[in-house]
């Protein structure tokens, strides 16, 4: 089985871009890849945040994770804090990538904009990011484009690493869904959709009330021609409610658009697919909640598993670059 990996920050709720662009790809992975799913709260402290609010949003996440269908016993869910060797191993690359290699990350660009002062952090993570990846022989790391370069940038720091040092990191491929990779904004369908863009309408939270996704989806932009067909250049809101429908029933967003003559009844039909799609999501996550300590437990579990691996993989790394073990 091939190693899949990928991470998520605890950056509150989770919205329906999460789910349909990464989430249910991970379910769905976890039954045919040996996968490893890591909450990266450690990314989250290159921002400003409030101590209880990055517990509290940890925690949160885990719960969402879970209740969306990531078994801890086909798969492994750990919190990034918990395994040492993630920090650890960003130093060794930290001293094998060049200042150059992330002033290029465009990320970092759109994040620090505008801003007098930013953490050293930001401009660092796309290292730490690599030492996630790395860490576990990743195969397959399954992002979206906006995370493409910095598939790049680890599979560039695995090579130079093995070519200075010998043989120790396994190089790994960006894969990218083909349907749902790329939810949009509904109020601004050129933009994909955000919790961190202010956009309260354009943006559906996999926990809203039923009657609120149905709201948000009949609210949506779509154009005024009224002729219904799948052309994401052309009718960009339409097309979205096109694969927000495609991937609830899975179909394809061109056969989709074949069976309506109205937007009123494509709006009704995503609606109500969706709220369909995410009720059991929100059941699960009502009974996990009841049990704190369960879902305590199955994340400590999930991190002793991620240690076990991280760690033969750090030791041979700083083995390789020349450090004295203890071993």
């Amino acid at each position: 089985m091939s190693k899949v990996f990928s991470g998520i920050q605890p950056s509150g709720d989770l919205h329906l871009g999460n789910y349909l662009g990464a989430i249910r790809n991970w379910v769905a992975d976890q039954h045919v890849h040996d996968a490893i799913y890591c909450i990266v709260d450690l990314h989250a402290l290159s921002l400003d945040i409030d101590p209880s609010v990055l517990r509290s949003r940890t925690y949160e996440t885990a719960l969402d994770l879970l209740a969306a269908g990531l078994d801890p016993q086909a798969c492994t869910l750990f919190i990034q804090s918990q395994v040492p060797e993630h920090p650890r191993l960003t130093w060794l690359l930290e001293c094998t990538a060049t200042m150059g290699e992330l002033r290029r990350m465009t990320q970092f660009k759109d994040k620090s904009e505008g801003k007098e002062s930013v953490r050293a952090g930001l401009f660092t993570y796309p290292i730490l990011q690599a030492a996630d990846i790395l860490l576990y022989d990743t195969d397959r790391v399954p992002v979206g484009n906006d995370q493409r370069q910095h598939v790049e940038l680890t599979r560039e720091l695995a090579i130079r690493f093995n070519v200075r040092y010998g043989d120790t990191f396994v190089v790994p491929e960006a894969a990218f869904p083909s349907v749902g990779a790329r939810v949009m904004d509904l109020q601004h369908p050129t933009r994909k959709m955000s919790k961190s863009v202010s956009s309260p309408l354009g943006t559906v939270l996999i926990l809203d009330p039923p009657e609120e996704i149905e709201r948000k989806i009949k609210k949506a932009v779509t154009d005024t021609d009224g002729e219904v067909r799948f052309d994401p250049e052309a009718k960009p809101g339409l097309a979205n409610l096109l694969e927000l429908l495609a991937v609830a029933t899975d179909r394809a967003p061109a056969d989709v658009a074949e069976a309506y003559q109205r937007y009123g009844d494509l709006k009704r039909d995503a609606g109500e697919a969706l709220v369909e799609l995410l009720r059991p999501l929100r059941m699960r996550r009502a009974e996990l909640a009841s049990d704190p300590g369960e879902v305590t437990s199955l994340l400590a579990h999930g991190s002793e598993k991620a240690g076990a691996i991280a760690s033969v993989t750090y030791q041979r790394a700083a083995d390789a670059i020349g450090l004295l073990g203890s071993h």
